[in-house]
């Protein structure tokens, strides 16, 4: 009985480091979620015209260690990789989501992978913020900033 009890303790604290914590509208959450990992595999298949309409048309990007980057088309080809690099991984883990009227912050961590030129593949990983935008009946990035842990 008192592995039983330890084991359910162990698990009940590995699933509260993990929680995700959402506020907001469920069906706008289950849409901010799925345009993160839309934009994830835009990001993986190099789908630049999809990257920029991941964004609000006046949205600007964060970059770490960089300038602010404003507008879709600065956006676009900030993201844009040399023909011989693939970013072979890019995942978005959202720790929180709230939406407030049409505005949503979402912020946690993201991890990626990069096969450079030379077939090395890099690993990365960060801590990012996403002020999103609601646009119609879609959520936009408005605001998209990183850096990296």
């Amino acid at each position: 009985m008192k592995s039983i009890q330890t084991l359910f303790i162990i698990m009940l604290m590995y699933n509260l480091g993990f929680s995700q914590v959402y506020n907001g509208d469920k069906n706008d959450i289950n849409i901010i979620l799925k345009n993160a990992q839309n934009f994830s595999k835009y990001v993986m298949a190099s789908d630049y015209d999809m990257i920029g309409k991941s964004y609000t048309k006046d949205a600007k990007i964060f970059p770490s260690k960089s300038k602010i980057i404003e507008g879709t088309e600065s956006i676009v080809k900030y993201w844009e990789l040399p023909e011989d690099v693939q970013i072979k991984y890019h995942k978005i883990e959202p720790s929180e989501i709230t939406i407030v009227d049409d505005t949503a912050y979402d912020y946690g961590y993201y991890e990626g992978k990069t096969k450079k030129s030379n077939d090395k593949e890099i690993s990365w990983k960060g801590k990012y913020v996403i002020v999103w935008k609601k646009i119609g009946d879609d959520w936009k990035m408005y605001l998209d900033i990183w850096n990296g842990i």
